[in-house]
Parts: C-alpha cells; structure tokens; sequence
C-alpha cells in the first residue's frame, strides 16, 4: 500500500533561532509550532504559502555530535513570482544571493541562497 502525503522533512541544525530567523526573513515561511521531543531535541515546524508539507528544524540537546553538513547533500526548492524582485528584498535583508540567476533549458530561472549550517535553498521562477 503508498504512503497517502508528505508531511515534513527534518533538517538538523546547530543554531535552532539562527536558522529560524532566517527562514522566516529570508524566504517569508511562518513557524507553526515548536517544542521539545521525549529525547530533548528542540523542533520547530515551518509553513510554507501553498504548501501543506512542513520544514521540521531540529537542534539535538546539548552534548549531541555537532551537525556537518555536506556540500551538495540536498537542498530546499521554492517557487517565486519574480526572481529578480525576491533577490533585491533578500540581499536588502542581509541574504544574498550565492548562485544564479541563471536561465534554464525550459526557460525557467534558477538561483540560489546560502541557508545557516551550509544548506542550499533553491530558487525558481518558472518559464511565463
């Protein structure tokens, strides 16, 4: 039998507010909920626009091996309208871009923005 939805995917963090602030400057996502699970790690859950699933932000209690993330290990994509116009807001808050833009095969744009802890987040403006 399938799974029925996506609900959230985890990403674990070493500075939970560090990362939230960015989340939620940066890209405009809203923190629905947070607490500590029965292991003592700090969750938060972020919302995105259109979007049902949810991003979990976890910050493993103190004396938890530091988080190391991989270069190119995964990243984040979301949609925006208007790329050019996202960039300027990001880099006026302090977020520039890293990558991009640049003009796909099927005429969409893609860029990117470094996310705390080394985490990519995907930019795309669809073909209009």
């Amino acid at each position: 039998m399938p799974v029925t939805k996506l609900l959230h995917t985890r990403m674990r963090v070493n500075d939970l507010e560090r990362t939230l602030r960015f989340y939620q400057e940066a890209l405009g996502l809203t923190l629905s909920r947070r607490h500590t699970s029965p292991r003592g790690a700090q969750l938060a859950f972020l919302q995105t626009p259109n979007s049902a699933e949810e991003i979990e932000i976890c910050q493993m209690p103190p004396g938890a091996p530091s988080v190391q993330v991989q270069p190119d290990l995964m990243h984040l994509a979301f949609e925006v309208d208007d790329l050019t116009a996202f960039a300027a807001a990001a880099a006026a808050k302090g977020y520039p871009l890293s990558d991009g833009p640049t003009k796909t095969g099927s005429g969409s744009i893609i860029a990117f923005i470094d996310a705390p802890e080394g985490y990519e987040v995907e930019l795309i403006q669809r073909a209009r």
